[in-house]
């Protein structure tokens, strides 16, 4: 339902949390954007502010996106950021790349109810992460035993009952390369996505995927979820289908394509060695890649208004 903005006079769709304010008298009003609000009710209410929540989802495997969840996360966190990084993955692969394994996983806070604040751990200065193991496959068995309506809602809840998003600045979720209910959990938390796409001919079709799915957790579990951005990876300018595929997703995506994480070797490396692509290489391509997603999450508003759909883009013809 349409609403107009208190502040501005702007007629948009609330989509979030902190776009309706509720005086002690009940009376509520509405605001377009973060500046609306703090302009209409004061710093505070501003600093009071969640986390940005960002999913890094693509269907297809091999797109990198565990690269890109723990490489923006520590990028962020290096930029004194608080950061939660949860790995929804049974292969857990952000903890073998961080060199952690922590004592409660995200199984034992979807099934036990553990608290969230005992299952993370510290690994970096303003960084925590809760991993995941082989035991969240389990964990998909229990979900799917659960009723309809709470099923796919179980990780909001258990982080909502205690409010983590406030206490960080980002809450990143690396999620597995497929369509299943610990996906649609992590759907159901945040508010955008970033999808990796790797430049090659079927790259494309992981990207369709992710748009469906996306309708259809707004459809049927009533959330708003968009595309922040697109991220094409492993990509090789020297390829003219590399160069095809980066012309296509910038045709259908513009602004939200972001400029390409070049093929590097240092990257696939870092994680053999625990550690971030900034503390193993910090001057290769990798490092000034990642640098640039950083730059750009924080030169972003922390909630975008734009809920632009976009149409399912069509794979470049085969070199």
């Amino acid at each position: 339902m349409e609403k107009t903005c208190t502040a501005c006079g702007q007629v948009f769709r609330p989509a979030f949390v902190f776009q309706i304010a509720v005086s002690p008298s009940g009376e509520k009003r509405h605001f377009c954007s973060l500046e609306c609000r703090k302009e209409s009710l004061g710093v505070e209410a501003f600093r009071a502010k969640r986390a940005r929540r960002v999913a890094i989802l693509n269907q297809k495997g091999g797109t990198g996106k565990t690269t890109t969840a723990v490489n923006l996360a520590a990028g962020l966190a290096e930029r004194e950021n608080d950061v939660l990084l949860i790995d929804t993955d049974a292969q857990g692969n952000v903890g073998v790349s961080l060199g952690v394994n922590g004592e409660k996983s995200l199984y034992h806070v979807l099934v036990d109810g553990v608290d969230p604040n005992e299952a993370s751990v510290p690994v970096r200065q303003h960084l925590e992460v809760i991993t995941s193991d082989s035991t969240l496959a389990a964990a998909e068995i229990w979900l799917a035993r659960q009723s309809t309506d709470v099923r796919s809602k179980m990780l909001t809840k258990r982080l909502n009952l205690l409010q983590i998003s406030r206490r960080y600045d980002y809450v990143i979720i690396d999620c597995g390369p497929s369509l299943n209910l610990l996906n649609q959990n992590a759907l159901s938390y945040v508010d955008e996505v970033i999808i990796p796409v790797t430049c090659d001919y079927l790259a494309l079709v992981g990207v369709k995927q992710v748009l469906r799915t996306i309708k259809d957790v707004e459809r049927h579990l009533g959330h708003a979820v968009r595309i922040s951005a697109v991220l094409p990876t492993f990509y090789d300018g020297r390829t003219r289908l590399a160069r095809e595929v980066l012309e296509t997703l910038q045709g259908h995506f513009k602004h939200k394509c972001l400029e390409p994480i070049r093929h590097n070797t240092r990257l696939a490396e870092a994680p053999s060695h625990k550690k971030t692509i900034f503390e193993y290489a910090p001057v290769s391509h990798g490092a000034a890649d990642y640098n640039r997603v950083v730059d750009w999450v924080l030169a972003t508003s922390a909630v975008h208004t734009d809920t632009t759909r976009h149409p399912e883009p069509t794979a470049p013809a085969a070199a």
